[in-house]
């Protein structure tokens, strides 16, 4: 899917960068990176909390403003448990088989999306 999946304000912004996780307030020095798989964590002004997991991708911070790229993106209400299961399942299964380098590193991918989402549901369930 292409498109938005959240814009506001923010009080701060914490990233899954590649090098380790980092936040972002206003004000922050102009920075281009790379973003590994992981969850962005948005607080609003107002105290809301929102998560999205993104793929990897990239990240530009302004001094008012943060822009992700991300190939994936899935906000943390639209986290399925099973769906991401069957599809981590799925990937593992194509892994033995004979693919291109691209194919490989899509599968991996897919499988590091499909765990984060599982993982994060196993997390809610046990109340952590």
């Amino acid at each position: 899917m292409e498109g938005l999946v959240w814009s506001g304000p923010v009080r701060v912004v914490s990233l899954p960068g590649a090098e380790g996780a980092f936040g972002v307030l206003h004000g922050h020095t102009p920075l281009l990176t790379r973003l590994r798989a992981g969850f962005v964590h948005i607080e609003t002004p107002a105290g809301e909390r929102v998560e999205v997991y993104v793929s990897g991708g990239y990240v530009e911070i302004q001094p008012a403003r943060v822009t992700v790229l991300a190939d994936t993106a899935v906000r943390n209400a639209d986290l399925d448990a099973a769906r991401a299961e069957a599809a981590r399942q799925a990937a593992s299964s194509l892994l033995g088989s004979e693919l291109s380098h691209i194919d490989h590193a899509l599968l991996h991918a897919e499988i590091a999306r499909a765990a984060a989402q599982w993982t994060h549901e196993a997390r809610k369930l046990s109340g952590r």
